[in-house]
């Protein structure tokens, strides 16, 4: 699989709860294009660290309790990586951290839309990762 490096440069456009966190993703060419929309599927707990080092671990389906991840809107990803069999880790020019860990039971993230390639991580984890 490949690491979604595409994120990078790309703004937080929605954010939308119920038992799964969804992020969506903008980008436009100089041109005014759109280079990449793609969207961020959480089902599994997320670590959101802020600017100043507050860490904090959010679970999806906990309504309010969500409510730190509003601060990503319109926020730009600054870095993405994979590390490890999956561990999810973006960085966003605010100072703002998101890291999601493969589950052994579950799908933990996935991502999908139109200019990066398309990822899963199933229960377990995936290896082979691309850079």
């Amino acid at each position: 699989m490949k690491v979604p490096t595409e994120l990078v440069g790309a703004r937080v456009t929605r954010l939308a709860f119920d038992y799964q966190v969804r992020i969506t993703f903008t980008d436009h060419e100089s041109d005014g294009r759109i280079r990449l929309e793609g969207e961020l599927v959480i089902e599994t707990p997320i670590t959101a660290t802020d600017a100043a080092g507050t860490q904090a671990i959010l679970l999806p389906g906990t309504g309010t309790a969500l409510a730190p991840l509003l601060g990503l809107f319109t926020k730009a990803v600054a870095t993405a990586e994979v590390t490890g069999l999956g561990t999810l880790n973006l960085g966003f020019d605010d100072g703002t951290r998101l890291g999601v860990d493969p589950d052994p039971d579950h799908e933990s993230w996935s991502l999908t839309g139109s200019g990066l390639e398309p990822v899963l991580v199933c229960p377990g984890g995936e290896t082979d990762w691309q850079h």
